[in-house]
């Protein structure tokens, strides 16, 4: 029997479905977070608290897996429950029986490139949140942050501009969109935050919602990762500095200054666009 971190029924289903969003947070060796949609993401059959994912495309993931073992796992239904976790990272499997059940999952069986090279083992070591998003909240929160952004002061842009079909995407109510940073124990963490939109050609803004406080307590200056994925699968991830939290109309907002943009899938998975 499971241990009580994933022994949640809900949680298992959500897992074992690689149609719903699951996003894997690892770090540079400059404490630079970097978070992207894994789907494979599953329980393993044959050890507790234990996931493993296929290295399908995850080029930048693997680098980073390389020199720190810390990670961050975020997993949400369709109906907006979600969970997020803390782990460490064991290793990965060239042959056996998780490469075998991933490769043979629908995800990858019809995939247009090929299987997976190998199978990444991830021990789970805490759970850091458990959520769930109502719909409204979800609207409310999107719409508040459009509002509020246009009564901003103008701020100081990076050299980045974000390039038209990122800002689209972002732009989109329906899309998941998961902020990633480093905990004080160095673990990368992923919050759910569907607000996330853009302010500008620059900057991202966002009515926190339900995970206000954690991103209150997330100091102006540190470094943060974005990720947005979209209802056919397509994805982008964003870099930069957290500008901290400001108020307009009431509520409070997050601002993420952007300085790099990537490519999340085909044909250029993990390429940087801006």
């Amino acid at each position: 029997m499971r241990n009580t971190i994933l022994a949640d029924p809900t949680l298992l289903a959500v897992l074992n479905n690689p149609m719903m969003p699951k996003f894997l947070a690892t770090r540079q060796a400059d404490g630079v977070p970097n978070v992207v949609p894994v789907t494979s993401l599953s329980p393993a059959p044959d050890a507790p608290d234990t996931l493993i994912f296929g290295n399908f495309l995850l080029w930048k993931s693997i680098r980073n897996l390389e020199q720190d073992q810390r990670v961050g796992v975020c997993v949400m239904s369709t109906s907006l429950e979600g969970w997020v976790f803390k782990g460490d990272f064991l290793e990965f499997q060239r042959a056996g029986a998780y490469v075998d059940r991933l490769n043979s999952s629908d995800l990858l069986r019809y995939n247009a490139y090929t299987g997976i090279r190998n199978a990444g083992v991830v021990r789970v070591r805490q759970a850091v949140c458990h959520f769930a998003l109502s719909k409204l909240r979800v609207a409310s929160d999107f719409l508040l942050a459009k509002w509020a952004s246009r009564r901003l002061q103008p701020i100081q842009p990076t050299a980045t501009t974000v390039p038209a079909p990122t800002r689209h995407l972002f732009a989109q109510m329906q899309a998941v969109k998961v902020l990633a940073y480093l905990d004080s124990d160095g673990y990368p963490v992923i919050l759910p935050v569907l607000s996330l939109q853009p302010a500008d050609a620059h900057t991202l803004v966002c009515a926190p919602g339900l995970v206000a406080a954690a991103l209150a307590g997330l100091p102006s200056g540190a470094r943060v990762a974005a990720n947005v994925l979209s209802l056919d699968a397509i994805s982008y991830q964003v870099k930069g500095t957290w500008l901290g939290m400001a108020r307009s109309l009431g509520a409070p907002l997050g601002l993420l200054s952007v300085e790099e943009v990537y490519a999340g899938g085909p044909p250029i998975p993990g390429k940087r666009v801006a």
